[in-house]
């Protein structure tokens, strides 16, 4: 019942020097090992008032709720009104009457604008995370940027779902998650264009530069689509390191760039996709696949040796 502490304000014995100290969970004293001196008669007991031998009933009894979280309005810290007592009785009527005056005060605390504003711009990101199957990284720093951009109070007049999808899609590329946008209003069934208007307004508000997405992420994306081998994906990572050199990514769509050059690899490993496949996964046009296949073929210099049986 006895372990070694490391007090700044105790370190060693004032009898005989030592450090060797040990601190009793059940008395709270702090006693010297090699002399038996009580250097602390008692101390605050930091655990939990209850007893408990089995560590299921430990873990049933804790007190600690959840965690403090940005995709609700209040954090996670809110008080809810209930309707019994201390001890889990029923109220009585007259109780019943002040306990319902003070839920109306607090609801009323929420029917501001913005309030309002961020409750249902803070949801809709749930329900678009939970949809698409974005991690809660993702969801958190979503509900992040809804909240900056509400406190500029500029949400007036604009659509809260696109917003909140814009967020959503602003979040991805911050934090590398490969999601493009025409997925993203595909699958909220909402107008892309007005979900880059929202994007735009995002970038502007809050004074960032737009983040750029890494293509490589996109062609591990497309490779798992097509289920080829894994040889694909380094000679078109590969692809894209010479592109880079040369200059082409710059300007250039990293979605449509990182789909031609997994085209490209595919074709020179002997795999049959067609232009229209690779569209089709990527969410872009034919001429998009074939101008970027164009460029990469006429501006990199690749040396491939590839290996026969």
């Amino acid at each position: 019942m006895s372990r070694n502490i490391h007090d700044e304000t105790v370190t060693r014995c004032p009898e005989c020097g030592s450090s060797n100290l040990l601190f009793d969970k059940l008395s709270g004293e702090v006693v010297c090992v090699d002399c038996g001196y009580v250097i602390v008669n008692l101390t605050a007991d930091l655990g939990p008032e209850w007893r408990c031998f089995d560590q299921d009933k430990d873990g049933k009894r804790t007190r600690v709720g959840a965690p403090v979280t940005l995709v609700m309005y209040d954090m996670g810290l809110s008080t809810k009104i209930g309707w019994k007592d201390a001890k889990g009785m029923n109220v009585s009527d007259m109780q019943i009457e002040v306990l319902s005056a003070i839920k109306r005060c607090d609801k009323m605390t929420l029917m501001n604008g913005n309030a309002r504003s961020s409750i249902r711009g803070l949801s809709e990101i749930a329900a678009i995370c939970l949809k698409l199957g974005l991690p809660t990284n993702i969801m958190e720093t979503a509900s992040l940027i809804y909240r900056k951009v509400v406190r500029t109070s500029v949400m007036r007049g604009r659509s809260i779902r696109n917003t909140a999808a814009a967020a959503v899609y602003l979040a991805c590329k911050q934090c590398g998650i490969p999601r493009m946008l025409s997925e993203i209003a595909a699958a909220l069934n909402l107008n892309k264009k007005e979900i880059t208007k929202c994007y735009r307004f995002l970038i502007s508000k809050l004074n960032m530069a737009p983040p750029s997405s890494d293509t490589k992420l996109y062609v591990s994306r497309f490779v798992n689509n097509f289920r080829v081998r894994g040889e694909v994906e380094r000679l078109a990572v590969e692809l894209l390191e010479h592109a880079r050199a040369c200059g082409l990514i710059d300007g250039r769509g990293p979605v449509g760039l990182a789909a031609a050059a997994t085209y490209l690899a595919a074709m020179l490993m002997g795999y049959k996709l067609t232009q229209r496949e690779v569209a089709e996964v990527a969410r872009v046009t034919e001429v998009t696949i074939r101008n970027r296949y164009k460029e990469l073929l006429t501006n990199t210099k690749i040396r491939i040796e590839l290996e026969t049986e």
